[in-house]
């Protein structure tokens, strides 16, 4: 194998790159991203650069000197727009990019509120250039109306509150991050925001965006308005995938692709948020995953399978998540969605500080923390040796 083609110059891409090289890759090796900066960590993007005046340049992925050692043909600044599998080809404004091996990183599109791209202070939050327009507008006074009460809304009221802005929440949900930690840590998670003034609009959703060419308000659903200097919209992401209809590969929220993370079609495969695979520590069914550390590990799977697909390895890992909002910290590991019994193990919910356990057929199927750093750990290690619920209790007590 000469030529491989990486498309999605994101955390998952560049890795991906990183470690082809170091798996012994010598070919031509081709990076095609849309944005026109060079790969950059995004997590930090509704974290600290909101939060701080931190500069674009610090976020990037690798120095000038690394990236050049990659020894790259890097292509920035236009999205490949179709593939080909049968031959072999990738299409990046109107050229065409042969390959033999192909990875797929295109990642996720933010989902945006009907009829606003044309409104001026309405955004969502993907890439460095939206980080830059939303701090823009993250002035002392400012009126700031966050839609969506996740971990990247959640996030993005934190760094608004410091800043000064007088923030609400607007979640269709009865309590934040119901949909991961259940309606108990949702509520809890709730209570960080309104410690710092953050008002919480719960149950309700947005009916319109008021304002013709810059916004002035939010209407509810409930007939309420509510001023609004900036909307930053956080309510989910779709797979990059529309690129791809007509190549043949199989779409469903996401590139499907078996356990190895290969799409079906030899030497083509697909990593990180745009990726819909099993992961062997969940179980048989594949699922997408919009997580830093998934991404991660996925890019180094895969440059070894497509490299030596006679000894594929299977992707199994614990899911893991972090969101850092005020000063607290939340992390979140393992399978949180479908347990049966969840408890406290460590910790108080009143004190804001806690580690809680979520059960399933008698095992430890996941865990969330509350800055609670070094327990949480030793509960992630018990997640990944597949603990009991009572090895569970055991550790809370020994912790205690």
């Amino acid at each position: 194998m000469d030529q491989i083609v990486v498309v999605g110059a994101s955390l998952a891409g560049i890795r991906a790159c990183q470690n082809l090289r170091r798996e012994g890759f010598e070919g031509t090796l081709t990076l095609i991203g849309a944005e026109k900066h060079h790969p950059y960590d995004r997590p930090p993007l509704s974290k600290t650069m909101l939060a701080t005046d931190q500069a674009p340049e610090e976020l990037l992925l690798m120095s000038e000197d690394a990236l050049s050692a990659l020894d790259l043909t890097l292509m920035l600044g236009e999205p490949a727009t179709s593939l080909d599998v049968g031959r072999q080809v990738v299409t990046v404004c109107g050229d065409e990019i042969r390959y033999e091996g192909l990875i797929i990183a295109t990642g996720a599109v933010a989902r945006k509120l009907p009829k606003t791209d044309a409104v001026e202070g309405v955004h969502v939050l993907r890439t460095v250039d939206d980080a830059l327009a939303i701090r823009e507008r993250l002035v002392p006074g400012a009126s700031v109306v966050i839609v969506g009460a996740g971990f990247i809304g959640s996030e993005v009221a934190a760094a608004a509150a410091n800043r000064g802005c007088h923030v609400t929440v607007v979640e269709a949900a009865i309590a934040p991050l119901i949909r991961g930690l259940g309606i108990e840590m949702g509520e809890a998670c709730g209570g960080l925001h309104r410690a710092h003034a953050v008002e919480l609009r719960l149950g309700v959703g947005v009916a319109s965006v008021i304002g013709d060419d810059e916004v002035k308000g939010v209407e509810l659903t409930d007939g309420s308005t509510l001023p609004a200097d900036l909307v930053v919209v956080g309510i989910g992401a779709d797979p990059n995938t529309e690129w791809l209809m007509g190549s043949g590969l199989q779409i469903d929220d996401g590139v499907v692709c078996d356990g190895t993370m290969n799409t079906g079609v030899p030497g083509v495969y697909a990593v990180g948020d745009v990726a819909k695979a099993p992961n062997a520590w969940l179980g048989p069914s594949p699922v997408r995953v919009e997580h830093w550390t998934a991404a991660t590990e996925q890019a180094m799977l895969v440059a070894g399978n497509l490299l030596h697909p006679e000894s594929s390895r299977v992707y199994e890992s614990v899911p893991f998540v972090w969101s850092d909002q005020y000063n607290d910290r939340i992390q979140v590991a393992g399978d949180t969605d479908s347990s049966e019994h969840v408890e406290v193990l460590i910790g108080s919910v009143d004190e804001q500080a806690f580690v809680t356990g979520y059960r399933r057929d008698g095992a430890l199927a996941g865990v969330m923390a509350l800055n609670s750093i070094r327990p949480f750990v030793q509960y992630r290690r018990l997640l990944m040796g597949h603990g009991s619920w009572d090895d569970a209790l055991a550790l809370a007590a020994e912790l205690s």
